[in-house]
């Protein structure tokens, strides 16, 4: 998109208040049952940009096999046209990991810290002036990205971790949204991104029967959030609406099958040796479930984010590449 188109967007998106920030309170939208209209984010007065770029250029997404994240960000990256296609010289670069819990690597309930690396170190050797990682943990955030790897890994790469602290939050509200109404979410390191990543792990959940690409932007939320898992799909449906990411990237390396999102045993874990990635959340996430065996009627949050335009829920109509 040309700077004037941008500006050209921004301003209508503006003026048409498609995210604002406001004054509203948040204790009514509890109890209001009427079904939210939601349209995608823009860069507007919340400080979250529109991420997303045009789909011209290169494949929407890929899949790989294997069990080399590494080896398999390279080929995935290089399937959909190289990572150049998404991060150009100069650009800050900002990944939300999913680092909500202190726990190690091997229970697979975070983002591994090798896909963390191997998606920084990319995007460095595209010509990224900084690139920032992310996430607002459940526990400690210190000790979480310690304990996790993601923050060792991140630095070891040239990255930055940026933890959430207060005066990195703001409160947004999302036009047609039920539940984002004035609530906190962590905009400081998004505001003046240029790119923005998501990098998930695929795992089971226990409220919104799977925890992936869509899932994964709750960690950008601040306040009493549990308060949402009354209505979970809605939530990360909203969100699927105000977080239009550059690029996300699926981690089924190792799949949590049971007893997500914290699992806590190697039982509940398969070697399901896939990772996708892609420009369309809804996709990618469609994906997982096939690989998580969760029937679509089960994730009600992927539907209703189809509903509202955000994203294709039969995946097999993009042509996903084969980057086996």
């Amino acid at each position: 998109m040309t700077d004037l188109n941008r500006r050209e967007f921004i301003h209508r998106s503006v003026k048409a208040g498609l995210v604002s920030v406001s004054a509203l309170g948040v204790g009514w939208w509890l109890h209001d049952s009427d079904p939210p209209v939601l349209e995608p984010s823009a860069e507007a007065l919340s400080g979250i940009p529109d991420f997303a770029k045009a789909s011209e250029g290169g494949p929407a997404m890929a899949i790989a096999k294997g069990t080399d994240r590494v080896a398999l960000v390279r080929r995935t990256l290089g399937a959909l046209g190289g990572i150049n296609r998404f991060v150009r010289p100069g650009d800050r670069v900002v990944i939300k990991v999913n680092a909500a819990f202190a726990s190690p690597p091997a229970i697979s309930a975070t983002s591994h810290p090798d896909l963390v690396k191997a998606v920084v170190m990319a995007c460095l050797e595209a010509g990224a002036a900084d690139v920032v990682v992310t996430d607002n943990p459940i526990n400690d955030p210190a000790s979480c990205f310690r304990l996790t790897g993601i923050g060792p890994a991140a630095e070891a790469a040239g990255g930055r971790v940026v933890l959430p602290t207060a005066d990195r939050f703001a409160a947004v509200t999302l036009a047609g949204a039920r539940l984002i109404r004035d609530w906190p979410v962590l905009v400081g390191p998004l505001a003046k991104a240029d790119c923005l990543i998501g990098v998930a792990p695929l795992k089971d959940h226990h409220r919104s029967g799977a925890s992936m690409t869509l899932k994964n932007w709750y960690g950008l939320l601040g306040g009493r959030r549990n308060v949402f898992h009354q209505d979970i799909h809605t939530i990360i449906a909203e969100l699927a609406a105000l977080v239009r990411p550059t690029l996300v990237i699926l981690d089924a390396v190792t799949a949590m099958l049971h007893n997500g999102p914290t699992g806590g045993s190697l039982s509940d874990l398969a070697a399901t040796n896939t990772l996708v990635a892609g420009i369309d959340p809804v996709a990618v996430d469609a994906t997982g479930a096939e690989i998580l065996g969760r029937r679509l009627d089960q994730l009600p949050h992927l539907q209703q984010a189809a509903d509202a335009g955000l994203g294709i829920l039969d995946y097999r109509t993009l042509n996903p590449v084969d980057a086996s």
